[in-house]
């Protein structure tokens, strides 16, 4: 989806799922099932919420690669699409599905929650939007052009290597898959925007999900961390050759805090990585 994860420890009031009450937050093990269940709850509960919040930040019909608000429009890190059949994995509200439709894309926008697809539909009823995991995407094989994820799915999914595998399974040959998420280095910092928010307080190197449980220990938010070295291998791995990695510098006079996000931060910490990959075979 168009939109950055919410802050780790920023979860409650309106966005909060109404079905149970946030009791802890911390780090453990969590498989992909309950990753599912959890996040499609999640993001159910609080598309209305979260949207008006943040409508200024993500725009109505842009496609914004993550809060230093980096735009498509401007970084061309896919090509021309007009033509082409894009598939916007994680596609939120659809504000970039909207986008590639208004660049002569063929779409096809995809995410697990059908809170957020319900928000989309709302503002283009004709857009074709499918909800699914996407690790188990509801393609035919080799029938996408481009496939594109800007903040969707991959920190919300325990299953990246099945993500790569299935995007490479529908791309076309010579296809792009482009995708952007928290820069991994962000994980060894809290999610602070503020001086607290300059000084490293967990490992890199641990990778241990993050995870908001109910009254009942059930899962009722998770999201996963890689490192940069992982997130390479996977993309090769399946497939791809990784032609450009991109880390956007935080612009001068951009005054945006959301979560963890600031120009304090953005002036010294990478907060977002892009991820441009080719498909060869």
């Amino acid at each position: 989806m168009t939109t950055p994860p919410p802050a780790p420890h920023d979860v409650g009031g309106d966005r909060a799922p109404a079905r149970s009450a946030l009791a802890a937050v911390g780090y453990r093990p969590v498989g992909a099932p309950d990753t599912v269940r959890a996040n499609r709850g999640w993001w159910d509960a609080a598309a209305p919420g979260y949207l008006a919040e943040h409508a200024g930040h993500l725009g109505g019909r842009d496609l914004v690669w993550g809060p230093e608000g980096v735009r498509e429009a401007d970084a061309r890190l896919l090509g021309d699409v007009r033509g082409r059949r894009v598939l916007e994995v994680g596609c939120g509200a659809a504000q970039g599905s909207r986008w590639l439709e208004d660049a002569g894309a063929d779409v096809v926008g995809l995410d697990l929650s059908a809170g957020m697809l319900a928000q989309g539909r709302a503002e283009d009823p004709g857009l074709v939007l499918v909800q699914a995991d996407a690790a188990r995407l509801p393609l035919a094989d080799r029938c996408v052009d481009v496939a594109v994820s800007a903040y969707g799915a991959l920190p919300f999914t325990a299953e990246p290597e099945r993500v790569h595998a299935e995007v490479a399974r529908v791309l076309r040959p010579g296809g792009r898959w482009v995708f952007s998420l928290t820069h991994p280095v962000r994980w060894a910092f809290p999610d602070d925007p503020g001086e607290a928010g300059l000084r490293a307080t967990s490992s890199y190197f641990d990778t241990t999900p993050y995870v908001e449980t109910g009254e009942e220990g059930e899962v009722l938010y998770a999201e996963h961390h890689r490192t940069l070295g992982q997130r390479v291998r996977e993309v090769v791995a399946a497939g791809f050759r990784l032609v450009d990695l991109v880390e956007p510098r935080w612009p001068p006079g951009r005054e945006v805090v959301w979560g963890g996000w600031s120009p304090l931060r953005g002036r010294l910490l990478p907060g977002t990585a892009v991820f441009v990959c080719v498909l060869d075979t």
